[in-house]
């Protein structure tokens, strides 16, 4: 028989908080807030840079790209949350937690592999100014973009077709917030080292080797700040590397210990944190990192609001 047809499960209960139910309620409030400024921050960034022809350069438009999944990994994961929120047990479909699941490692994976490449974007840009049209022409953006989205597939293809191959035969119950692999493996009836092993070394791929290059890039972008004449655009400079390695680490930090072991020895609520620090966090923090501290994108988000205030006292 085949494993799949072993399975005796056709839905899951997700627990959320229900351990405190007297912090589920404030929690909602927060957690809807942060949705829709993520939502709101976002849109804003992807439509100035949509109307904004000064903006088509590869930096903005690696950004445009984040923005759009930031927004679709937020919209995969709050709105569930949302609902898991106002109750004590929430029901997921078999098929709804596959879809969410897929859609996580989807959107996460492009999300590691675009920071990679936006490093790699502003390395060039800062360390070799000279022939930067040439590193970063339109080509090489397009490959760098599509192989980013190409290998989300992938790897959301993979983990989330091996992860629900495994029989599910009860209990049912996900003590977590939505459908992540590590919770749902942790339901299986049946021996995971293999994936264990896979997820292990698909997180030093898919995670740390980004990781590391984004590292490298800023240790180089670093050392030609330093050369840099003016105090004050070294300090700007150093201000804004800073900013940019403190969201990449919050991401990739708390990915990397959330996949490196599925079946590690956190507890639930360790989970929990860790999870909503890359899925809640670094889609709000990254419009305020990577774009409203930017001052072209100032001038540009000035410049669409005075366009729209003079049409409208016409």
């Amino acid at each position: 028989m085949k494993r799949q047809n072993q399975s005796s499960v056709v839905e899951f209960i997700l627990l959320g908080f229900s351990n405190f139910p007297e912090l589920q309620e404030q929690l909602f409030g927060v957690f809807l807030a942060v949705y829709l400024v993520t939502l709101m921050g976002n849109a804003i960034i992807i439509i100035i840079i949509c109307l904004e022809q000064s903006l088509h350069v590869p930096m903005y438009l690696f950004l445009q790209n984040l923005s759009v999944v930031d927004v679709s990994f937020s919209a995969v994961i709050m709105p569930e949350m949302l609902v898991v929120l106002t109750r004590e047990k929430t029901s997921i479909s078999f098929v709804s937690c596959f879809a969410q699941m897929y859609f996580i490692l989807f959107f996460g994976g492009t999300e590691c592999f675009l920071l990679g490449a936006m490093a790699y974007d502003r390395f060039a840009a800062i360390c070799h100014p000279l022939s930067y049209p040439m590193i970063m022409n339109k080509r090489v953006f397009v490959k760098l973009v599509m192989f980013s989205w190409v290998s989300g597939i992938m790897v959301a293809t993979v983990q989330t077709t091996w992860v629900f191959s495994f029989p599910f035969c009860g209990p049912n119950e996900i003590n977590h917030l939505f459908c992540e692999t590590p919770p749902v493996l942790e339901l299986a009836c049946a021996d995971t080292f293999l994936f264990e092993i896979y997820a292990f070394t698909g997180t030093i791929l898919i995670v740390m080797v980004p990781f590391v290059l984004i590292l490298l890039s800023y240790i180089r972008i670093l050392f030609a700040i330093l050369r840099m004449p003016s105090a004050t655009g070294r300090q700007k400079a150093f201000s804004t590397c800073a900013s940019h390695l403190t969201s990449v680490t919050l991401f990739y930090g708390t990915a990397s210990m959330t996949y490196l072991q599925p079946k590690s020895a956190y507890s639930p609520e360790t989970k929990k944190l860790m999870s909503l620090s890359y899925s809640l966090l670094t889609p709000l923090l990254n419009p305020l990192i990577y774009s409203f501290r930017n001052s072209e994108m100032k001038r540009a988000l000035m410049k669409l609001w005075r366009r729209r205030v003079d049409i409208h006292a016409f």
